[in-house]
C-alpha cells in the first residue's frame, strides 16, 4: 500500500524528466474489444498526454479478431511482439465467454511467464459479458480474474466490472453497440480510463481528454467510476 501511494505522489508531482521509473511504453494484445473504436491504445495515449503532468506514451498492439488468449498464443504473432522486448507494459485482453476459465487460466499463465521473461509488467484487462455467449455471468468473469491475479501475482484492470457499474448508475449510457457485444464509444473510453488508472495507480479524473462523442459531464463520470471500480476491486 505504501508502495503505491508513493507512485501516486511522484507521478502527481514530479516533472516528466524525473519519470524514468514510469512506463511509457505499453503493448496490447487481444481481440476486437481492444482493437474497436480507433483501439484503448489510441486513445490511452491521448489520455497519457493530457494528464498533468502529460505522459507521453507510445503503444503497441497485436490484435486479432475473435482471438481469445489460446488463440493468440497459438498465432505466435502476439508472443513475438513480447519477444521484442520494447514494452515496459503488456495488457493482456481475454474473452472469457469465448473460452473456458480453465483455458483463461492456462494461458493467461503462459502469456505472463512469457511477458516477465521480457522484463515487462503484465496486466490482465478483464472484459465484460455478453448475451450472446451468456453461459458465465460478470460476477464469474471477475472471479476468474481475481483467481488468476492471485495465483499469477499480476495486476487486473477491471474494465467489466466499471461497466456494470456505469451501467447500473446511467443506465441511459449504452457501453454497448448496436451488436450488444463490442464496445459503443462510452465502453472504450471507460476501458482505457480504467487501465490507466491500473498501470499508473493514479485517478483519471480532471483529464481533459475524450473523444469528440462524450461530452465533458460523461467523460468526468466515466473517469470517476474507473478510478473507484480499480480501488475497490481487492476489498
Amino acid at each position: 500500500m505504501l508502495r503505491k501511494i508513493l507512485l501516486a505522489v511522484l507521478l502527481a508531482a514530479a516533472p516528466i524528466s524525473a519519470q524514468s521509473q514510469i512506463p511509457h511504453r505499453i503493448l496490447f494484445i487481444g481481440d476486437s474489444f481492444t482493437y474497436f473504436q480507433d483501439g484503448v491504445y489510441t486513445h490511452f495515449e491521448k489520455l497519457s498526454a493530457a494528464a498533468i503532468p502529460p505522459i507521453q506514451v507510445q503503444t503497441d498492439k497485436s490484435v486479432f479478431g475473435g482471438a481469445y488468449l489460446h488463440r493468440l498464443w497459438d498465432l505466435q504473432e502476439p508472443v513475438r511482439a513480447i519477444d521484442k522486448g520494447t514494452a515496459d507494459v503488456v495488457v493482456l485482453q481475454e474473452d472469457i465467454p469465448e473460452t473456458s476459465v480453465a483455458d483463461f487460466r492456462e494461458y493467461a499463465r503462459k502469456f505472463v511467464n512469457e511477458v516477465r521473461k521480457n522484463n515487462a509488467r503484465p496486466v490482465l484487462f478483464m472484459a465484460w459479458a455478453y448475451n450472446r455467449l451468456g453461459w458465465i455471468s460478470m460476477a464469474e468473469i471477475a472471479q476468474a480474474h481475481r483467481d488468476a491475479a492471485k495465483e499469477l501475482n499480476v495486476d487486473v484492470a477491471p474494465v467489466g466490472l466499471a461497466w456494470q457499474e456505469a451501467s447500473k448508475q446511467r443506465p441511459s449510457m449504452d457501453l454497448y453497440g448496436p451488436d450488444r457485444e463490442h464496445p459503443s464509444i462510452f465502453g472504450t473510453y471507460l476501458a482505457t480510463c480504467t487501465i490507466f488508472a491500473t498501470i499508473y495507480n493514479r485517478d483519471p479524473g480532471g483529464i481533459k481528454y475524450a473523444p469528440p462523442d462524450i461530452t465533458a459531464d460523461e467523460a468526468s463520470f466515466l473517469q470517476t467510476v474507473s478510478w473507484k471500480t480499480v480501488q475497490d476491486f481487492w476489498k
